[in-house]
């Protein structure tokens, strides 16, 4: 075997299909074919046959992604939070213009206050119909 043939095997050992995504994320063959579509996630690669491959850094990005979406964001907004999150871990939003990073801190606490409250409301409707539960 030579180094370019050990190199590629690494290279497809690394990355999965999309069904073993959707499988070890939760989400649809759909709605990843369809993030990738709009550039949400795009595969790392292709296989000779033109199947879509993704590595362990696009299945993170898909549950950053996934831990976003009850906020409510389009997938517009989404997109650019993550990018803006990967680009600088450190300080997430500091590859944002100033207004646009207090744009997302102030929607991210009144959509997390909804989220809240809408939590305390499924509590009490679920402490109703089963009294007992803790």
């Amino acid at each position: 075997m030579t180094d370019d043939t050990a190199h590629a095997d690494d290279d497809r050992a690394a990355t999965m299909h999309i069904g073993e995504l959707a499988e070890r994320t939760g989400l649809s063959l759909r709605s990843l074919r369809h993030w990738d579509e709009v550039g949400l996630v795009q595969a790392s690669g292709r296989t000779e046959g033109g199947f879509r491959l993704y590595t362990a850094a696009d299945e993170q990005r898909v549950r950053l992604i996934m831990s976003m979406k009850a906020f409510g964001f389009s997938l517009e907004e989404l997109a650019e939070l993550t990018d803006a999150i990967e680009a600088s871990p450190a300080d997430p939003l500091a590859t944002l213009a100033a207004e646009r990073a207090e744009w997302f801190r102030t929607e991210m606490r009144a959509r997390r206050d909804k989220l809240a409250r809408q939590l305390t409301a499924a509590d009490e409707v679920l402490q109703r119909i089963e009294p007992d539960a803790p």
